[in-house]
């Protein structure tokens, strides 16, 4: 993500030469994933660090875990026979602070301790703002778990995906999303989503509801159903993400993710053009 300036090079490359002369791609390197221990990472502070260590506990099936403390993670990270699951808070370029909470996998590096940024990162997805969420970042963890997952198997079957990150997850709302009902949450919606707009761009299954409704929606797991989740800092700065979720209530399967940098013009939220988007062939 914005972890390793020289992972740059291997993207470009699609590769990373070793100095033994072997070449290793991202699908090569996360291929022991399931034969690995994940540590899941855990403070002990918040309602979130609690709330993750139950969510691995009800959805992490994949490989063995083990819990740990923030001080393991950072005597350990070195070591590549370990996979690590954690909260962490990032500053993005232009940012002063950091403006989002991600839930990350990450791979133990021995260039960890060369002090590289952080250990090989697999996946990130968005939680809550750095500052804390509201809620609903508690309703809707257990859903990245399981993406985090997912990904990472996809991962380890094919080099296309290894490479796609978070635009792999879109395949799942052009195969089947299209045919769901959605549920946007008001407050997913930027401030220029007019009504007019929305009269536009929703059919009969699309719904605007308050965030209350949306979340119970998704708690109740119908069948054939989309709820939506963004996230985005609370005081957001030059440089600032702002992420837009759809997560499926039954399966608790992520369908679609996209993000826009925040500007005046491009407020917090779904944005009209990720309206038009997701509406179009439905």
């Amino acid at each position: 993500m914005k972890r390793l300036i020289i992972s740059a090079f291997a993207l470009l490359l699609g590769l990373t030469v070793l100095a033994q002369g072997t070449v290793t791609t991202r699908k090569y390197r996360y291929s022991d994933f399931t034969d690995k221990v994940t540590k899941v990472v855990l403070t002990g502070e918040d309602l979130l660090s609690g709330t993750l260590r139950q969510e691995v506990v009800n959805n992490w099936t994949v490989s063995a875990y083990e819990f740990c403390t923030l001080e393991d993670y950072e005597r350990l990270k070195t070591q590549d026979r370990y996979y690590f699951l954690l909260l962490e808070k990032v500053r993005f370029k232009g940012e002063e602070n950091p403006g989002i909470q991600f839930l990350s996998l990450v791979k133990g590096s021995p260039e960890a301790v060369e002090g590289l940024g952080e250990t090989d990162e697999v996946i990130a997805l968005p939680v809550a703002s750095a500052l804390g969420g509201n809620g609903r970042e508690l309703v809707y963890l257990g859903a990245l778990v399981r993406g985090i997952q997912a990904y990472t198997l996809a991962a380890m079957e094919s080099e296309k995906n290894a490479y796609s990150k978070l635009e792999w997850f879109n395949d799942s709302y052009k195969k089947s999303g299209k045919m769901m009902q959605i549920y946007l949450a008001r407050e997913d919606l930027a401030e220029s989503v007019t009504p007019d707009l929305l009269e536009r761009y929703l059919d009969s299954d699309m719904y605007v509801v308050e965030s209350e409704e949306a979340d119970k929606h998704y708690l109740e797991a119908p069948y054939n159903t989309l709820v939506s989740y963004v996230v985005a800092p609370v005081f957001p700065e030059k440089g600032s993400y702002c992420y837009k979720l759809l997560i499926e209530a039954e399966s608790q399967e992520l369908f679609y993710i996209t993000r826009h940098k925040i500007s005046a013009k491009k407020g917090v939220g779904f944005l009209p053009e990720d309206l038009k988007k997701l509406s179009a062939r439905r």
